[in-house]
């Protein structure tokens, strides 16, 4: 599968024109290993060292939906940021901030490196297990790294602004959370490396 196909395969899945035009600004070949570059469009979960994977684009695609994004948006969070690639979807999405935390030194660092001329995102090196107290409050917090239960990110919900939504992964399922009313939408079937916690 190439870009074009991606995308379009992405399309019949009805996601935005706003979602879609970040994977189509964004090169995801930037952010994979050399040796694994070939499969940078196709429709799956691909290494990119230290135990991590580079996500499925559609549950990329799934979980930016959930996250009700618009351009207007101050500040947004990506916890378990690996190798960058959804900061930079991010970025294309929001005209605000990114925040993403990824406590793997070594992704860290190597996504500092390809997000480098981008002002608009922030890497910090360290464990996203209490969020991101110290840039609080945001408008959306995403959980790409496995949460080990629904508590670990109920507990997230005071660094969000009213209104704000946190979307994460817990086990095998996809949880979306509203601050407006506690209300919890739960979504199965996808798998994630876990958050790991200092």
């Amino acid at each position: 599968m190439n870009k074009k196909e991606l995308i379009s395969h992405l399309r019949k899945q009805g996601f935005s024109e706003a979602i879609l035009k970040g994977f189509k600004k964004v090169k995801r070949e930037d952010f994979i290993p050399k040796e694994y570059k070939k499969y940078a469009y196709c429709d799956g979960a691909v290494p990119i060292g230290c135990g991590a994977t580079i996500s499925q684009p559609y549950t990329i695609a799934f979980m930016l939906d959930l996250l009700e994004l618009n351009k207007k948006l101050t500040k947004v969070l990506e916890i378990g940021s690996g190798s960058g690639y959804v900061l930079a979807l991010l970025s294309k999405i929001v005209d605000g901030k990114i925040y993403g935390v990824e406590i793997i030194k070594e992704l860290a660092e190597k996504s500092k490196g390809v997000l480098r001329k981008n002002k608009k995102i922030k890497v910090i090196n360290k464990s996203g297990f209490n969020g991101l107290p110290e840039y609080a409050s945001f408008d959306r917090i995403l959980i790409s790294a496995s949460a080990p239960n629904e508590e670990a990110v109920l507990k997230l919900k005071e660094q969000l602004k009213e209104n704000g939504i946190i979307v994460a992964s817990v086990g095998n399922k996809i949880i979306k959370i509203k601050k407006v009313n506690d209300n919890i939408e739960k979504f199965y079937g996808f798998a994630f490396v876990h958050l790991i916690e200092d």
